[in-house]
């Protein structure tokens, strides 16, 4: 699947088995994610345009390696578990969070990643960003320095990815506003900070900072 999606890119498309993502983050090894990932195949779908994203599912916390990952791979620290589920093929904005993201992939999928210190003056600049796609069964960390945002899916029927977060990530934050921080203008969510290219409609209606430059790229499969 990775050599069909390079011959069909102007972009290079790499693994996150390879080199090129240690910067970004790492293969997560040791966690048995199984039961997760068989209740999304059987209890979450796919919306016929568009994206879900469910922060937390309490069926996916109830399952034993949430403690595992709360005790170990998050240090004693809380988390959500929940998904983003979809069809989408374009990268038109970017996020970050202050602590590491887990992604599990139900499904195969793309990620378009950047560094948060590519960002200037409250932009990232379409071109500086790598693209990495992530075989099914995988999971991986992304470091809270990588920007990111809803997987690209590699065939018709869409994608499904598990997403684990600080807990409380994503959710609404009453209590943002601007101060003398320039990156308080980015700050749309509790621990979410956001970059949308002007033509991301649902990141731009929620107020989110127009701060993707550049072509608003689609990626194929």
């Amino acid at each position: 699947m990775l050599d069909k999606l390079r011959q069909k890119n102007d972009v290079k498309i790499y693994s996150v088995f390879d080199e090129e993502f240690k910067t970004y983050g790492r293969v997560v090894k040791g966690y048995d994610f199984s039961e997760i990932v068989d209740f999304m195949k059987n209890n979450t779908g796919i919306p016929e345009q568009g994206n879900v994203y469910v922060a937390s599912v309490p069926e996916m916390e109830s399952m034993p390696v949430k403690n595992e990952v709360e005790d170990v791979l998050y240090g004693g620290m809380p988390v959500e578990i929940g998904y983003c589920n979809g069809r989408n093929s374009t990268y038109n904005g970017f996020e970050y969070h202050k602590g590491s993201e887990i992604n599990v992939a139900v499904t195969p999928f793309m990620l378009v990643l950047g560094h948060v210190w590519e960002i200037e003056d409250n932009k990232f600049f379409v071109g500086n960003e790598k693209v990495f796609f992530v075989p099914e069964g995988t999971a991986i960390e992304m470091y809270e320095t990588t920007l990111h945002l809803s997987p690209c899916k590699v065939t018709d029927e869409g994608f499904k990815g598990v997403v684990i977060l600080p807990r409380g990530t994503n959710t609404p934050h009453a209590g943002k506003h601007q101060n003398g921080d320039s990156e308080s203008v980015l700050l749309l969510q509790r621990n979410k900070w956001v970059l949308a290219h002007k033509d991301r409609e649902p990141l731009v209606k929620q107020g989110a900072h127009i701060g993707l430059v550049g072509e608003n790229k689609e990626l194929y499969y």
